[in-house]
């Protein structure tokens, strides 16, 4: 009689993402409550910030931010201030260093971007070159 053999636990499945930490991007208390807000009022309360480089703007680069439900396959997931903040590999060229502010004024308000990458802005502070 053969002995019946246990069951072969199920593989994990890959997570398809890295885990990276505060020196690729890092939030302040502020953005992070910001992010925790939004992220709660969309159902999102496990979800992420995506923080893209992309091209455009009058300096040739552009922050591209995004509320997502997880990480995407190839992307580095960093936990700052409490918040789940992804970035694909591309972008992390770009803001390595970088710190994500968030300001609740009339005139100058919204999220910031201190990126010690950036060799030039311009003046509305939008965009960027590196």
């Amino acid at each position: 009689m053969i002995a019946p053999t246990a069951p072969k636990p199920a593989a994990a499945a890959p997570q398809g993402f890295r885990v990276g930490d505060e020196r690729l991007i890092r939030l302040t208390a502020s953005a992070a409550n910001k992010v925790t807000t939004l992220l709660t009022k969309q159902g999102r309360k496990n979800g992420v910030l995506r923080v893209a480089v992309v091209g455009g703007g009058c300096s040739g680069l552009q922050y591209k931010m995004d509320l997502q439900d997880a990480p995407a396959s190839r992307d580095i997931l960093v936990e700052t201030a409490g918040v789940r903040v992804v970035v694909d590999p591309k972008s992390a060229l770009y803001v390595t260093g970088s710190e994500l502010d968030y300001a609740d004024t009339l005139q100058d308000g919204g999220f910031k971007v201190k990126n010690p990458n950036a060799a030039t802005s311009c003046s509305c502070g939008e965009s960027f070159s590196a």
